[in-house]
């Protein structure tokens, strides 16, 4: 990963830039972060736009490091234009399921490019699912496709008790738009790595089974 791809660059210039504005400039940062009041009046670019958006530079950062290190994969397998297409169906598919969760909700607003970010994150685990990944608090590495699928529970869990300030909808949604991209993408995976298509797809299935009973 010592050379990093320009679409990648492209993107995590994007968002750097949009960013900084919006930290300077809190006019356009309202104007363009997710709010479903304003996207339900008829501001769908929202949708979109929210995901150039950052807090703050934590945010920021947070976002585009793990970008960095999972962009190259998915850019391996696919190419850098269909790396583009799986980013920006990720991106739309995290604001598509907040708004949809969160329709009851005017006052709910968010921004970050997590959405887009965890589709990229969950696409490389489905490309790679033998990839060992290290995270805080855990000493041993462990298989991609196992802290893929306890993420998406924890976001199932975070939606469920909105845990923290934090977008776990988009994020869920940005993994789900991922998932489908990929197999669009490569759909012999249906077929040469059967098991581990289910397994990433348990925590979306359960989703829509507790979003269906009302639980979330």
């Amino acid at each position: 990963m010592n050379n990093i791809h320009i679409a990648t660059i492209a993107i995590m210039a994007a968002n750097v830039l949009a960013s900084l504005k919006g930290f300077n400039d809190n006019t356009f940062f309202e104007r363009y972060k997710f709010g479903v009041s304003a996207i339900q009046a008829g501001q769908k670019d929202r949708m979109l736009t929210s995901g150039f958006l950052h807090v703050d530079l934590s945010h920021l950062f947070f976002n585009m490091f793990t970008l960095y290190f999972f962009a190259d994969v998915v850019i391996d397998w696919f190419g850098p234009g269909k790396f583009v297409i799986l980013y920006f169906i990720s991106l739309v598919a995290g604001s598509l399921l907040a708004l949809y969760f969160h329709k009851s909700e005017p006052y709910y607003s968010a921004v970050g490019a997590s959405g887009a970010v965890t589709g990229i994150l969950y696409s490389a685990i489905l490309l790679e699912p033998g990839m060992r990944l290290g995270i805080m608090f855990i000493p041993i590495p462990l298989p991609a496709y196992v802290l893929g699928i306890l993420y998406l529970f924890y976001s199932i869990y975070g939606m469920k008790t909105r845990l923290g300030n934090i977008g776990h909808t988009a994020h869920f949604g940005g993994a789900i738009g991922g998932y489908v991209v990929t197999l669009f993408f490569k759909p012999d995976l249906l077929y040469t790595d059967t098991l581990m298509v289910l397994l990433l797809a348990l925590p979306i299935l359960l989703l829509f089974i507790l979003g269906k009973m009302g639980k979330i």
